[in-house]
């Protein structure tokens, strides 16, 4: 028997969070700020003591490595947009995703997952077949078939970056 659209992008949205799992149960609060190298984004205290990541409208030169903080905050705040918009909700602005922490980060992204687990257990095949609302809202070839692909291959991405960077920590 085949598996549906839906079915397999949902297979693999699960079996990357299963590896993302892995590297979210074994973070630890000096993990996230650990600066891997001199060029380098992270998150910072704010004026209101909220943590305020680093950010450049056009990529620098060379390109800083992030530190796990700041890819959380970025996986947070592409992932907080995508659930705004497959939801029908007006999309949280950048500047409004606050990072929430160390000890709160790995709880957040949780919370993001079960979001997220809720539209793919709505989405029918068909429904796949409907206009992109994001990342492309203006491109008629992609549909939220391509949107469901782009979020399993962004957190693909930051699921591998994470880990990467925990167990260069860790082997330190």
């Amino acid at each position: 028997m085949s598996a549906s659209r839906a079915e397999l992008l949902r297979w693999q949205f699960d079996l990357t969070w299963s590896l993302f799992e892995v590297h979210l149960a074994e973070l630890v609060p000096g993990d996230f700020r650990w600066e891997p190298a001199a060029v380098c984004w992270t998150v910072r205290r704010g004026a209101d003591g909220g943590w305020v990541p680093d950010f450049a409208e056009v990529e620098p030169d060379p390109i800083p490595a992030p530190t796990i903080a700041w890819l959380t905050w970025h996986l947070g705040w592409w992932w907080t947009v995508t659930i705004d918009h497959a939801q029908g909700r007006r999309p949280t602005e950048r500047t409004d995703v606050r990072w929430p922490g160390d000890e709160a980060a790995v709880g957040w992204l949780r919370g993001l997952h079960d979001e997220w687990s809720s539209v793919l257990d709505r989405l029918t095949d068909a429904e796949l077949d409907g206009p992109a609302p994001f990342p492309w809202p203006d491109d008629p070839d992609k549909t939220v078939a391509h949107m469901v692909a782009w979020v399993n291959a962004e957190l693909m991405k930051n699921v591998s970056e994470i880990g990467q960077l925990r167990l260069v920590r860790a082997a330190g």
